[in-house]
Order: C-alpha cells, then sequence, then structure tokens
C-alpha cells in the first residue's frame, strides 16, 4: 500500500517522477557506460557488440510484455515489474567479469528494463489524453534528469575509476523501481471492436503511413547511435574531461527541453509528418559536420541540433501513434515500433563499433545518411497520413 501523501500527488507528478528517475539513469548511462567498458578491457568492436544487446532485447522483450498488457489492461503493473527486474539485471553486470560474461550479464539486464520505457510512453499518452493534458511538458523532467544523471556521472568519471560507474546506474535503477510503485492506475480504455481485440495491433501493420513512420523514426533514432556510442571516447581523445563532456550532453538535453516544453503551443503547421522531417534535416546536418571532425568551440552549436535530430522525431513519432492505435492498443502500437527501432538501432551500434575502430569521426558520414534515407520515409509518411494533429 503506498504512502497516503504519495495517493494525493496528481498523475502528471507522478509521471514526471518516474521519467526523471529513469532518464537520470540514462543520463549516466548513454555517455558514460562505454568508459566503464572500456576499463573492464573491452575494444571498441565488443563495445559496440555490448551495447547493443538491449537494442535487441527489444525485438523479444517487448512484443511478449506489450500484448500482454494490453491484453489484461495491466500496463502500470508490468511497468512495476520491468523496474524491479532492471535492479536485479544491473546488479549482475556490476559483478561480471571478462567480455562474454559482461555481454550475456548486460542482455539480461536489457531483458529487464528495455521494455519499462516504452510501456511508460504508452501509459503516458493514454493518461495525459484522458486528462487533457500534454506530453512534452511531462516528458522534460525525464530530460532535466537526464543532464543531472550525466554531470553526476561526469564528476564521478573524473573523481573515480571508471571501473565503478556502474554502480551509479544501480543506485539510479532502485529509484526508477520506487518511481514505478507510486504511478497512479489508469481508467480502463474504451471497449475495442472484437475483430481488434482478437488479433491485436494487425491492423496497423497494414497501414502504409504507419509502416512508414515507423521507418522514418527507426533510421533517424538509429543515426545516433555513434554519437551515443563513441562521443565520450572521441572527445576524452580530444582532451575533454568527464565534466566538458558531461556539458556537451547536457547541452544538447536543454534543446530538446525547450522544444517539449512548447510542444502544447506548436502552431498546426507541425504534424507529426512534419516533425520527423525536421528530425531527419537536423541530423544530416549534425552528423555531416561530425564526419568533419570540427573544432571543440563548435560542438555547442551542434549539439543544439539534438532538439530537431531527436525531440523531434520523438514527438513526431509518438504523435501519430497516439493518433493512429485503436483504443486498448497503445502498448502493442509501441511494441512494433520498438521492436522495428530495436533493430535498427541494433545493426547501427554494432556497426559504429566497427566504423569508428576503422575511421574514426569519418563514421559519422554513415549517420547522416541514415538520417537522409529517415527524411525519404517521413516524407512517403507525411503524404499517407495527412494532417495528423500534434498531441
Amino acid at each position: 500500500m503506498r504512502p497516503v501523501f504519495v495517493s494525493q500527488i496528481g498523475f502528471a507528478p507522478r509521471l514526471a517522477a518516474l521519467y526523471a528517475a529513469m532518464f537520470t539513469v540514462f543520463g549516466i548511462q548513454l555517455p558514460f557506460f562505454p568508459l566503464w567498458l572500456k576499463a573492464k578491457g573491452l575494444d571498441p568492436q565488443m563495445i559496440g557488440i555490448v551495447l547493443a544487446a538491449p537494442l535487441v532485447a527489444r525485438v523479444v522483450a517487448m512484443p511478449l510484455i506489450a500484448r500482454a498488457a494490453d491484453r489484461r489492461d495491466a500496463l502500470r503493473a508490468a511497468i512495476m515489474l520491468t523496474c524491479a527486474a532492471s535492479v536485479g539485471g544491473y546488479l549482475l553486470v556490476g559483478l561480471a567479469e571478462g567480455p562474454a560474461a559482461i555481454l550475456i550479464a548486460y542482455a539480461v539486464a536489457s531483458f529487464a528494463a528495455v521494455p519499462a520505457m516504452p510501456l511508460a510512453e504508452s501509459y503516458a499518452l493514454r493518461g495525459l489524453a484522458a486528462r487533457g493534458r500534454a506530453y512534452g511538458p511531462v516528458r522534460l523532467w525525464g530530460s532535466a534528469a537526464f543532464i543531472l544523471g550525466s554531470f553526476a556521472a561526469g564528476f564521478a568519471a573524473d573523481a573515480v575509476p571508471a571501473r565503478y560507474l556502474i554502480w551509479l546506474m544501480v543506485a539510479a535503477s532502485v529509484v526508477v523501481a520506487v518511481t514505478a510503485l507510486a504511478l497512479a492506475p489508469l481508467a480502463p480504455p474504451p471497449a475495442a471492436a472484437p475483430a481488434a481485440s482478437s488479433t491485436p495491433g494487425r491492423g496497423l501493420l497494414r497501414d502504409p503511413a504507419f509502416l512508414a513512420v515507423v521507418a522514418a523514426a527507426s533510421l533517424i533514432q538509429s543515426s545516433h547511435m555513434l554519437y551515443y556510442g563513441f562521443s565520450a571516447l572521441q572527445w576524452r581523445g580530444a582532451g575533454l574531461d568527464g565534466t566538458a563532456i558531461a556539458g556537451l550532453w547536457a547541452l544538447g538535453i536543454l534543446a530538446e527541453i525547450v522544444l517539449f516544453a512548447v510542444q502544447g503551443r506548436l502552431p498546426p503547421f507541425f504534424v507529426p509528418g512534419v516533425l520527423l522531417l525536421i528530425g531527419a534535416a537536423g541530423g544530416a546536418l549534425r552528423w555531416t559536420a561530425m564526419a568533419l571532425d570540427p573544432p571543440v568551440a563548435l560542438l555547442p552549436v551542434l549539439q543544439l541540433l539534438h532538439a530537431a535530430s531527436f525531440g523531434a522525431t520523438h514527438l513526431g513519432t509518438l504523435g501519430f501513434i497516439a493518433a493512429k492505435a485503436p483504443p486498448g492498443q497503445g502498448a502493442t502500437a509501441q511494441a512494433y515500433l520498438s521492436v522495428a527501432v530495436g533493430t535498427t538501432m541494433a545493426a547501427a551500434t554494432a556497426l559504429s563499433g566497427v566504423l569508428y575502430g576503422a575511421f574514426g569521426s569519418i563514421a559519422y558520414a554513415a549517420m547522416a545518411s541514415a538520417a537522409v534515407a529517415g527524411g525519404g520515409a517521413a516524407y512517403i509518411a507525411n503524404r499517407a497520413a495527412g494532417r495528423i494533429a500534434v498531441v
């Protein structure tokens, strides 16, 4: 039973707390987990393979868990279970020794942890829509927490050996599990048509606009994988310390926060398809510049493009799903998206390790190409879907 004071807190603040806790983990993990892997003796190719583990886990875990959550109307319970299981998973990673053991442990942790975010997105879209609330102003607290987690890990990376950074992730995952327990229940969804309920989400797989959006999101978000996996190593090699690296990551997230904060007041022109096109253009420009090995002074400017390459892509994708997913099938729609994005990201992550090891910063040219291809899919989606309102 939750304490009385927790039950008096509204839906949005509890959801914001969950996002904040989740993104604290991401703020530690994305920039600095590769440093921990390197400290454990893994080479760039093996780092790329390990970092692909959570992306592969989506392919297996998400369809199973999402469909079960939809059929039982148990989104909140599924979030609680996956968040709790992730604590044990990260403990296994911290205790693992050797590349093979680390890969296996991280795969197990990923199977537990990866479904939590897509489930939380489905929970958020459903709960906020029922209350007439915009998604972006709640989700921005996750982005803000990402900055705090990144800076905390940056300070730790300068103060303690990198082999201890994993324990920050373990501690933060405990906080995630606690905030998940405090989530408010959801009202039952509107009744779905019998044909839809017997074959959850199958109609989405016949929708050309949905498939095009999934392709666009997969390509544009996968174009970030070289940045996620190797920017910290690249910037360390350029002489930047952990605090400076965290600052660069934070600047990109601040730009994302501004976009999320104003999302509810965007002009009608910014429908999901348009946001996806903006994301593709931002990614193409950002990664092309990174391929040219820009001077350190230019990096802050390029980091501001994160609002477009990630933020606009994310809002456009979720806006489309909120408009197209049938009642009671939000988690299933998120699962289809997650599997596609996870598969593409896994390939891009593993490829990034090979490309970065062989070509260094020039490998960003491949990421720019992926963003351009994503823009083509976004154009098709925009033509097929028509004007779908931003959530």
